[in-house]
């Protein structure tokens, strides 16, 4: 039986999917569109295939446009490095590709685009400034402990950030006998931070709140933040006086992470300034292709021609001796020579 997933469940930016169904293609809540380009090829899965690629604030997604159901999607957070090297394309010959290095469940995946449009940046410019602002704002989206986020007593803001209420006096329970400190709520995050020490924090986006709740303990009713299974699965103990305040800390969290869910901010922000010229603008005569794309009827294993160590995942080739470098190496695969390597640097 299949496993149904739960809608809250943000699987986005945090996984590489092959092959995705058509209700997968929709953006989620907090999900935006930034950036969509036409003739882009998946040189390394697909060589031949030209497909579409849409970049948004939390995934890249490609689809081939001969058949939608052969398709990616893949999580920004999956993504190791992002650099630019010459790639073989069937469709524009020997051109500098996009490659996309990834790990997903241990495995390593590597991602060749190659965008069909002569001279044109526009893949690599959207691709790699895009994924340095979902870097530079993890704040927005993972929980943080003991992070450079206080100076002087006060919380460093993120960018559309606001201070709904800060509380003094409240104890952090994590400890036998508890530490005093001051809690923050704002529109994206509950942040607490001990006043003896700025560094001892943490730093709760909703985006990762799985639970509120009041419930005794041995310091008397205290406020409770559970966290999703993502970030570690926390529980989170509070102690906030009077008990009257308790319960407006409680409600105000609790409403907070309910519109946040509806309405959830990944910090991610990014705008293309320059309209691209449509394709209808860029297209050149048609010309006759003098070369024969033989395709494979048999679709195999849809993530296999994507490993980074071309589909051996697990196991390491046996050193051989070489005399031109005077050492031994790992064996090199099949096809593959010493000189073409070299000549790849």
């Amino acid at each position: 039986m299949a496993q149904v997933e739960d809608e809250n469940y943000i699987w986005q930016d945090r996984e590489i999917r092959f092959d995705i169904p058509a209700a997968d293609f929709e953006l989620r809540r907090g999900e935006f569109e930034i950036d969509s380009i036409d003739s882009i090829e998946d040189t390394k899965g697909n060589n031949g295939e030209k497909g579409s690629l849409v970049v948004t604030n939390l995934r890249m997604i490609w689809n081939s446009q001969k058949n939608p159901r052969i398709n990616l999607s893949i999580g920004y957070s999956c993504i190791i490095s992002i650099t630019i090297h010459t790639a073989n394309s069937r469709l524009r010959g020997h051109t500098q590709a996009l490659y996309v290095l990834t790990k997903f469940n241990s495995s390593r995946f590597e991602f060749i685009f190659t965008n069909l449009v002569k001279n044109s940046p526009r893949l690599f410019t959207t691709v790699q400034a895009v994924h340095r602002a979902y870097e530079t704002s993890k704040l927005y989206r993972d929980l943080k402990l003991r992070g450079a986020i206080i100076r002087d007593k006060e919380l460093i803001l993120l960018p559309k950030e606001q201070v709904y209420t800060k509380t003094s006096g409240v104890w952090n329970l994590s400890s036998d006998q508890g530490n005093l400190g001051t809690f923050y709520i704002t529109n994206v995050r509950i942040v607490w931070f001990a006043n003896l020490a700025e560094n001892f924090n943490v730093s709760i986006p909703y985006l990762q709140v799985k639970s509120v709740r009041i419930r005794d303990s041995k310091f008397g009713p205290a406020f409770v933040i559970e966290t999703t299974p993502q970030s570690g699965g926390y529980v989170l103990g509070f102690r906030v006086d009077p008990p009257e305040k308790l319960q407006e800390v409680y409600k105000e969290v609790s409403s907070l992470h309910k519109i946040f869910s509806v309405s959830p901010i990944f910090g991610i922000e990014f705008a293309v300034e320059e309209k691209p010229f449509s394709l209808q603008d860029l297209k050149e005569k048609h010309k006759a292709d003098d070369i024969e794309i033989i395709g494979d009827d048999d679709p195999g294993d849809a993530f296999a021609a994507y490993y980074a160590d071309g589909g051996n995942k697990n196991a390491d080739r046996k050193p051989a001796f070489h005399a031109s470098l005077g050492l031994a190496v790992e064996k090199l695969r099949d096809g593959v020579t010493l000189e073409a390597l070299w000549s790849c640097i």
